[in-house]
């Protein structure tokens, strides 16, 4: 497959999975829940939706599957960037406040789509 259809593919599951994402760490934080686990909520919410899609449309056929050893990378490859992605969020919390924090986190979704793209791409679908 071609890195112009993954690319379009991912950025189309993307955009959804992070308005879900989004939408979850938003509602929680300012609601009932402190923006870190706030986040992880609405990262976990994002990856059901994100790893089924991708591995179903994005990265399907060509030597990819939708399997036991795709959803254990993907979740190595998840905590990963959701640890990294969490941190960051808090840390602008605690320095600069909620607002400061829920206008950045966009900036954050968007660095870890990129490095979840090629771990996706290279990695996490490739069946060998």
């Amino acid at each position: 497959m071609s890195l112009r259809r993954h690319l379009g593919g991912y950025a189309a599951v993307g955009l959804l999975q992070w308005a879900v994402e989004y939408a979850v760490m938003l509602a929680l934080s300012q609601w009932v829940l402190p923006v870190a686990p706030a986040n992880v909520a609405g990262r976990i919410s994002g990856a059901l939706l994100g790893f089924w899609l991708n591995g179903k449309w994005t990265f399907s056929g060509d030597g990819r599957q939708l399997g036991r050893r795709a959803a254990r990378r993907f979740l190595v490859m998840w905590v990963a960037l959701t640890v990294l992605n969490t941190v960051a969020v808090d840390l602008v919390d605690q320095q600069a406040g909620l607002a400061a924090a829920q206008s950045l986190k966009p900036l954050f979704d968007v660095l870890s789509a990129g490095l979840g793209f090629v771990l996706s791409r290279h990695w996490v679908y490739r069946t060998t």
